[in-house]
């Protein structure tokens, strides 16, 4: 089967909406990059059948948004110390609130469990961490945040498809740019959908005719779920399972080995819970704390939602919210204390890791599935916990002349 990318890929997810209003926009100032880049833009435009009428209308007189570069290089799903991100997105205060709001329109939200097969609590903590359910949308211009991200080049393929699908929306007529408002991502509504998901996936649920992702909560959430099934929900699952790991487990394998929970209890991992630990269904393990602190088999289910912000940690922090919003079990071992890196920091020890021969891709300090690979060979290679979690103790050996 076709693999099909539904809203970000790994480095372009959104950020967790902050609270409070988005300050005011800088005075548009044009660079020259920016509007050479705006015409090489408006004649691929023109080329994919939008109209002059509709670009003069909403291009002319466009400037990048300084805000927006800032944001793209900052964001919390990958700068923040992981229990750090987790704690506060899942934090029993969102939860209660989230356990509210579930009982407010407990009815829509089972029609749309039933329609779609996921269930209210994974969509109620997917509003709540995406927009404080509903409370904060963001106020940026979509046009405006995806034509910055798109000049600065970074991630300029998927800042022009979304730019291109922003202008359907407006030339079809659904719905006008004023509307168009959202975070500095380009995501947008009560669930944050970018333009191409809004136009592929977005849902009418209350029946009024329109699908109104900003105002009516039953289309945002009957949105989310349409688009988590078709990125392969499954139907009656789970999306983890805590374990423990026995004393001088080989953690190389952690996020690269994936077998069922039968054969991980046959490598020595156990329910953290004390129950079997059984089941057919593919896992991987990670450690995302190191093997100090929780260890976690990841279900299909997992990355089902990373198809809808590619971060572990936005995973992970979600599938915890909803467990607390349908009020199961807190987990059995505690998150360490972790100490924030600097960026500095997490490039030194990319680079290190480079030097010692180990690809992790471009060394920009996010801390991905490559540099995690790439340090747990580092640490096989030394006899440490292979478990891919950086630390302050880590760098600290990189920077040593034996590393």
């Amino acid at each position: 089967m076709k693999r099909r990318t539904f809203l970000v890929t790994a480095g372009a997810a959104m950020a967790t909406p902050a609270l409070g209003a988005d300050p005011p926009a800088p005075p548009a100032t044009v660079d020259a990059p920016f509007a050479a880049w705006l015409a090489a833009f408006r004649a691929k435009a023109l080329a994919a059948g939008l109209s002059p009428e509709v670009l003069d209308r909403e291009l002319d007189g466009l400037a990048p948004d300084p805000r927006v570069r800032g944001a793209d290089r900052n964001q919390p799903e990958f700068s923040r110390p992981f229990s750090h991100y987790v704690k506060r997105a899942a934090g029993e205060d969102r939860a209660a609130i989230g356990r509210r709001r579930l009982a407010e329109i407990q009815s829509e939200l089972g029609r749309i469990e039933a329609s779609y097969g996921v269930p209210a609590e994974i969509l109620v903590s997917i509003w709540g961490m995406e927009s404080g359910y509903g409370a904060t949308l963001g106020g940026q211009d979509v046009i405006r945040s995806m034509a910055t991200l798109a000049a600065d080049g970074r991630r300029q393929g998927f800042a022009e498809d979304q730019l291109l699908a922003a202008l359907r929306i407006i030339a079809s007529g659904e719905w006008p740019r004023e509307r168009l408002v959202g975070s500095w991502a380009g995501a947008m509504g009560q669930t944050q959908f970018i333009p191409s998901n809004f136009l592929s996936l977005a849902v009418d649920a209350d029946g009024d005719g329109r699908r109104d992702i900003w105002g009516s909560a039953p289309d945002a959430l009957a949105s989310a779920a349409n688009l988590l099934a078709k990125a392969g929900w499954r139907r009656g699952e789970g999306w983890a399972i805590e374990v423990t790991a026995p004393e001088g487990f080989d953690f190389s394998v952690a996020e690269t080995l994936k077998a069922s929970p039968e054969a991980w209890a046959g490598m020595g991992l156990s329910r953290a819970d004390g129950a079997p630990l059984a089941g057919a269904v593919e896992a991987s393990l990670i450690a995302p704390t190191g093997y100090r602190g929780p260890l976690f088999l990841l279900l299909p289910n997992h990355f089902v939602i990373r198809r809808y912000n590619n971060a572990v940690t936005y995973a992970m922090a979600g599938g915890l919210l909803a467990d607390r919003i349908a009020g199961r079990p807190g987990l059995v071992r505690d998150w360490p204390e972790e100490v924030p890196l600097s960026l500095s920091d997490r490039i030194a020890a990319q680079t290190a890791l480079q030097a010692a021969g180990h690809d992790v891709g471009e060394a920009d300090g996010v801390i991905g599935l490559k540099t995690r690979a790439a340090l747990r060979a580092w640490q096989k290679a030394r006899g440490l916990p292979a478990d891919g979690y950086l630390s302050p103790e880590m760098i600290a050996l990189l920077r040593t002349p034996a590393a």
